[in-house]
């Protein structure tokens, strides 16, 4: 806690962190953004309004919606749509499809913002050789960048500040010598430069969505927020909205500087360059879409591992690659955003068609978390004015952004609509086929069968299973077993067992609770314990048992020296045998048609992740894993004749 305490008080470190962490994808948005406003003649007032739009796009989405309204709701110094969401989810059922739009449209993004800015950064290299082939270069940086996943960023995250102050460094450097061209750029900081873009201009409104790439990396400052707190990113802010601020209104100097010419594909972001420096500030844009495309892989898997958590993901393997806390690697994920950012490339290949993709799915998480923020100011008891004046103001500028984005579906904007749309199918079936389950699953006293299984424990006649039998249960009360575990025990094939232990883990809304509690059932033969274990905390039951056993023996509260007569003169410790129930869909089923959909779905995609007991880190040698129908509604009437 302390270690996590120094990283989130307001220090020079923390701020060098949230430079390195937090701002890559917002901080390497110079790089096409004008060029997306202004893509062929370049015209005084598409300048000037566009500069004006970027300005207070920036201001009133990025500074005053999140860096000033959003960091407040965080869920134990945690942000992110998925961590407000279970800070309002008891507010109704309904949220649960608000978190589930906004966290795939975020996962969406996380396949277009590395090909984007690495795209970008490589293309500066056409300057100096024009005919140098781009997608290669791009294709293997990110492959490179995946493959480096699984050990950990540990020691690259520690650089990713000093190189951050570079790039930030190098954005206002270039943007002041950019605005000396052409001073009189200053005055786009009048709205009315705005005003008149999106009004005057022919097809001005459109353009809000080139626009809107300006802030799409504030969501990610929001998901963010544990690893540096709410004081850092805000103070850091002032340093990086001014570099950006000033890189902008360089590049809009250069473009007035060359006003009536064609823009013919040069990038206003590196003709700010002189030639000595071009190759110089093409390896320092490259690294910063690095870190940006780094920062948002680390938030996919961030947002993956609490989407399990809150039963809307399927239960795939975390890995944890070193000992920092909250970094961790999931394979399958990793897997599924290489190919997804190689696709993009391969189709798009150039930064100016990825454009098209870009932007559309992230509006719809930021309208979902102005939605979530609503919900949150409310319980908060803030006066009912200002809600509905938050939640009209937001929902009509990101409503603008989103209609003006809606102009690019044809041109590519489908392609992240069409991921999102897929991400959001798999967490539909997920979470509704856990509350069909849950809904199925039959729970029974477990007192009347305490008896049953003292008398089983000391029945020499059947042939001993395991010293310590452990059982899996999802039922919440302590006075409650599942069924299925009842006829697993006594009539699947009977299991004898010295001592009878009985996990329940209870996913609780703070990020990071780690308790259990253990009930003794029955004397020295059955135990019961509940870990309560917070959504950003890994599942490594194996691991926190063995602990919990430890704690138990040292208190003399159980024994567990092997019960075998030769074994226990030699104290040794019994074995552990654990049991999980994995249902299957039975063949002898008759139920709605949703729901049928929705669970075939359920049981397609799990043929390809892993076992339960592989995701609560158990030990695979002391597993058995038992197949046990779920049994939605039996077909009650079997038209069967008997003959002689």
């Amino acid at each position: 806690m302390d270690s996590k305490h120094s990283h989130t008080a307001i220090s020079g470190a923390g701020l060098l962190i949230a430079l390195g962490i937090i701002y890559g994808d917002i901080g390497t948005s110079p790089l096409y953004v004008m060029k997306a406003i202004v893509p062929g003649l370049i015209d005084p007032l598409l300048v000037y309004g566009g500069i004006s739009c970027v300005l207070w796009t920036l201001t009133l989405q990025t500074t005053v919606k999140y860096v000033l309204l959003t960091l407040n709701a965080d869920n134990n110094g945690e942000g992110g749509i998925f961590s407000l969401y279970a800070l309002v989810r008891r507010r109704g059922a309904w949220l649960s499809a608000v978190a589930i739009i906004g966290g795939a449209a975020l996962l969406a993004d996380g396949v277009i913002t590395p090909p984007i800015s690495v795209s970008s950064a490589i293309e500066g290299l056409q300057a100096v050789y024009p005919s140098i082939p781009t997608v290669p270069i791009v294709i293997a940086i990110i492959l490179g960048l995946f493959l480096m996943q699984s050990f950990g960023t540990q020691i690259v995250g520690k650089a990713f500040g000093p190189l951050m102050m570079v790039w930030f460094t190098m954005l206002a450097v270039l943007g002041i010598s950019g605005i000396s061209l052409h001073p009189e750029i200053l005055k786009a900081v009048n709205p009315v430069y705005a005003y008149k873009l999106l009004v005057e201009y022919p097809g001005g409104f459109w353009l809000l969505g080139a626009v809107f790439l300006c802030t799409t990396g504030a969501e990610a400052l929001y998901s963010d927020l544990g690893h540096c707190g709410k004081g850092n990113i805000r103070i850091s802010w002032i340093f990086v909205k001014t570099c950006l601020l000033l890189n902008y209104f360089g590049q809009g100097g250069w473009l007035i500087a060359h006003q009536g010419e064609q823009l013919a594909g040069r990038n206003p972001f590196y003709e700010l360059m002189p030639p000595w420096f071009l190759l110089i500030g093409v390896g320092i844009a490259t690294i910063a879409a690095i870190i940006a495309s780094q920062a948002l892989i680390t938030g996919s898997f961030t947002l993956v591992a609490e989407a399990i958590r809150l039963n809307m993901w399927p239960k795939v393997k975390l890995n944890y690659p070193t000992d920092v806390k909250g970094q961790l690697f999931v394979p399958s994920m990793n897997r599924l955003l290489l190919i997804g950012c190689i696709g993009v490339v391969l189709y798009f290949r150039e930064s100016s068609n990825m454009e098209a993709a870009y932007g559309l799915a992230i509006t719809l998480t930021m309208m979902m978390t102005t939605l979530l923020l609503t919900m949150w100011l409310r319980a908060k008891r803030v006066a009912l004015p200002l809600v509905y004046g938050f939640a009209i103001v937001y929902g009509l500028i990101e409503g603008s952004f989103l209609v003006a984005n809606l102009i690019k579906f044809p041109h590519g904007g489908w392609v992240s609509l069409a991921i999102g749309t897929a991400l959001m199918g798999v967490m539909y079936v997920w979470l509704k086929a856990f509350f069909i389950k849950r809904r199925l699953t039959e729970f029974v006293r477990l007192e009347p069968y305490v008896d049953a299984l003292k008398q089983l424990s000391d029945d020499e006649s059947i042939p001993k299973y395991a010293t310590h039998l452990v059982f899996l249960t999802s039922a919440e009360r302590s006075s409650e077993i599942e069924q299925k575990i009842i006829y697993s025990i006594f009539q699947k094939r009977p299991k004898r067992a010295d001592i009878y232990w009985f996990i329940h883990v209870e996913t609780t809304d703070e990020p990071y609770t780690m308790e259990y509690k253990v009930t003794e059932v029955a004397k020295d033969d059955v135990f019961r314990i509940n870990f309560r274990l917070g959504f950003r905390v890994q599942q490594r039951i194996n691991l926190y048992f063995r602990k919990v056993i430890e704690d138990l023996v040292r208190n003399k509260e159980v024994d567990i020296t092997s019960r075998y007569e030769s074994l226990s003169k030699q104290h040794v410790t019994g074995d552990f045998r654990f049991v999980v129930l994995e249902k299957f869909l039975s063949v002898e089923n008759d139920f709605p048609t949703v729901e049928k959909l929705v669970m075939q779905a359920y049981f397609y995609i799990r043929q390809f992740i892993a076992s339960e007991d592989q995701y609560f880190g158990l030990d695979t040698s002391s597993v058995k894993v038992e197949k046990v129908p779920l049994v939605i509604a039996p077909v009650r009437e079997v038209a069967l004749k008997r003959i002689i």
